[in-house]
């Protein structure tokens, strides 16, 4: 099987390579990134030499008309991640979301309309929801409420491909995922960030009051929720399903255990301005999925939290390269964010 996948050099799709490939030896697999702030060559470098032959890099943007049709054309399954994913950088300036995201994949939609393919999962995010509706879990019914550029651009990503599915028949499927964690995210990120200024006596920056809360998933249980909905049956296309596991933690909390667990003082936590437009809470309802395809997270927020921490404690060859990479493509990085020299 070939199998196209965007962004698979960022957080969330080196993760879903290395679930498909390991689970499908006779799988082969091709990423598609252009390795902006959020991809890094040396995962790419790592997915090449973890599966020789089966995993194939092509740098270049998802807004490529005509690489994504030459690769469309080839490549019946296809799982679209790439996407500028900062809601920070997106506050500063939009124009790049709204390029990748709605533009990006309608590049993409275009190419899978002139080409027979099996199937399109778009990855999306419960940020589409704004605020949970209602003080209780985001169902997929519920409205798309954005708080965020970076949020409008990915509603408009989501609804742009389902317009193809109604429009154009086009075997669409797409997904809603709480906040992920786990090995190799970006450390601009909140875990990863938290994490890296623990281990290094620097203050954990607390947005406002630090308790907005959010929705949390390991990026393994992700990974398996995506497999089933890209091999799942012909009757998801058109479907939207939310991705979650209803632990919800505020950041305050998420900082507290980290400081606990590495045995630094709580006083490392501390309050700077809000985000604009922050939402205070983050959550979805998976019980469609559960019900429609009996997925079901299998890492406790305890075990894959910890397991996390040691993770970034072991391997920060991997956090230096991906600071250094981000440090040469974010203007202002160091000003922001204070570890170039970790």
């Amino acid at each position: 099987m070939q199998i196209l996948v965007t962004g698979a050099a960022g957080f969330i799709g080196s993760h879903f390579v290395e679930w498909v490939l390991t689970k499908h030896p006779d799988w082969q697999l091709t990423n598609l990134d252009l390795l902006t702030y959020a991809g890094f060559e040396h995962t790419s470098r790592e997915l090449e030499a973890a599966y020789p032959g089966r995993y194939r890099f092509v740098k270049a943007s998802v807004c490529d008309a005509e690489v994504v049709d030459q690769l469309v054309a080839t490549h019946p399954l296809i799982v679209h991640f790439a996407a500028e994913s900062n809601v920070d950088l997106s506050i500063v300036d939009g124009q790049a979301f709204l390029n990748t995201n709605v533009l990006g994949t309608h590049v993409l939609l275009e190419a899978c309309r002139r080409h027979e393919i099996q199937r399109l999962l778009v990855v999306s995010t419960d940020e589409v929801y704004g605020n949970a509706w209602q003080d209780r879990p985001s169902l997929e019914t519920d409205p798309l409420l954005p708080c965020s550029p970076y949020a409008a651009s990915k509603a408009g990503q989501d609804l742009l491909a389902f317009s193809y599915y109604e429009t154009f028949k086009l075997p669409v499927v797409r997904s809603r995922c709480a906040n992920n964690y786990g090995p190799r995210q970006d450390p601009t990120k909140l875990i990863p960030r938290f994490i890296l200024h623990a281990l290094h006596d620097q203050p954990l920056p607390l947005y406002g009051s630090g308790t907005n809360i959010r929705d949390w998933i390991h990026v393994t249980d992700h990974c398996a929720a995506l497999e089933a909905l890209l091999m799942g049956p012909d009757s998801l296309n058109g479907e939207v399903f939310n991705v979650g596991t209803s632990v919800e933690k505020s950041a305050r909390e998420i900082g507290g255990l980290l400081l606990q667990a590495l045995n630094k003082p709580q006083s490392l936590l501390q309050t700077v301005p809000d985000r604009l437009g922050h939402v205070r809470r983050h959550a979805v309802n998976s019980d469609k999925l559960r019900q429609t395809l009996g997925w079901e997270a299998q890492i406790s927020w305890e075990s894959g939290l910890q397991s996390t921490l040691e993770w970034y404690q072991a391997h920060p060859e991997w956090w230096q390269a991906a600071i250094q990479a981000q440090a040469e493509r974010i203007p202002g990085y160091d000003k922001v964010y204070p570890f170039r020299n970790w």
